[in-house]
């Protein structure tokens, strides 16, 4: 299934079938009288069409994870993969970059003392006493201070050999280091988006629709510009397991401005996918909606970009999304709650 998501933007997917009548949560109208016309032309897509690699064949899962990963595991590559050693460094987490910096550490102050150990430590002008332990410790520190270039303190290399191997190793503290630095940054630096994304989507009512909607803020304070939202539709035909990609045609697609949340509406009208099914339908058809927002930072002068998906049993049929904006004080000023990102609307009370 993932593999087609590639494809979206290259080519219009076929016209769906409509079932001709607007979905109400609760409908008791049968799933295959709602879904046989369009699951026809997924089986005949089935049997007519090679496998062009697309991965429309799969069983039901979960192609994007709500943090925007995919559910995907590659194999056939090379152990050693050096093209993604600085792909490796930038993306890995905090924890293991730090261990791995201190692990690096360690691993040169160990090899270069087993070298000067090696030499001998009568090479070295030292205090320490003639027991392994001494020496070694006299090495190990001697090749802490050589590697920082601090100073070697009350160490220091007599002749030439013990010299040379110091100023090797000096030469690759300073790359090192150097690395180090330039990986810090280059992870500082690289823009990330963190736009929030509501924990469940919404069948609710919308004008004299129903629509169906997700929310979605930046968590930063700062600016986030021509911001732009894609919602593709993956349903599984249950008797293939072939998938069918959609994208659904949204109220707005791009908005100038993101300093609020912004709330992505799909109007379920004749023309949409959604049209006629209920919970039941998008449960046994394996629904998944795929979300990809794309937005200009405005403070790294980038472009970038947040994923994640809903599925089926993540949408809540009938209920609204609670405001998070309150109105303006008296400086003009109104106020934005994340932590309500989440919350509904009581239901409404019909009389």
């Amino acid at each position: 299934m993932l593999g087609h998501l590639a494809a979206l933007g290259e080519r219009n997917p076929p016209d769906f079938p409509q079932p001709g009548r607007r979905a109400r949560a609760g409908a008791g109208i049968s799933y295959d009288s709602r879904m046989a016309a369009s699951l026809s032309f997924l089986r005949r897509a089935a049997l007519n069409s090679d496998d062009l690699g697309l991965d429309t064949r799969d069983g039901p899962r979960r192609g994007v994870n709500k943090d925007g990963t995919f559910n995907l595991r590659r194999v056939g590559t090379p152990r050693f993969r050096p093209y993604e050693l600085y792909h490796q460094l930038i993306t890995m987490s905090v924890p293991r970059f730090t261990l791995m910096l201190l692990a690096g550490n360690i691993l040169a102050n160990l090899l270069f003392a087993g070298l000067y150990l090696a030499i001998g430590m009568e090479h070295f002008d030292r205090t320490g006493g003639p027991a392994l332990l001494d020496r070694f410790l006299d090495a190990f520190f001697f090749s802490a201070q050589t590697l920082t270039t601090v100073g070697n303190g009350h160490i220091h290399p007599v002749g030439a050999l013990a010299s040379a191997v110091a100023a090797l190793e000096s030469l690759v503290g300073l790359m090192g280091f150097a690395l180090a630095c330039g990986l810090v940054y280059g992870r500082f630096s690289r823009p990330h988006a963190r736009v929030l994304f509501s924990q469940r989507a919404v069948m609710a009512p919308y004008r004299d629709l129903t629509a169906f909607m997700f929310r979605i803020v930046n968590q930063r304070s700062n600016q986030l510009i021509e911001a732009k939202a894609v919602v593709t539709l993956s349903l599984r035909d249950p008797a293939t397991g072939v998938h069918s990609f959609t994208p659904l045609a949204l109220e707005h697609t791009r908005i100038n401005l993101f300093p609020s949340n912004w709330t992505i509406v799909h109007p379920i009208d004749k023309a949409s996918p959604l049209f006629g099914l209920t919970a039941e339908d998008l449960r046994v058809a394996d629904a998944e909606f795929i979300v990809l927002i794309r937005a200009y930072d405005d403070t790294f002068a980038q472009t970038v970009f947040a994923r994640s998906s809903y599925k089926a049993e993540e949408i809540t049929w009938g209920r609204r999304f609670a405001p998070m904006v309150t109105p303006a004080d008296a400086d003009g000023i109104a106020t934005l709650d994340l932590s309500l990102l989440d919350t509904l609307a009581p239901p409404r009370q019909h009389s």
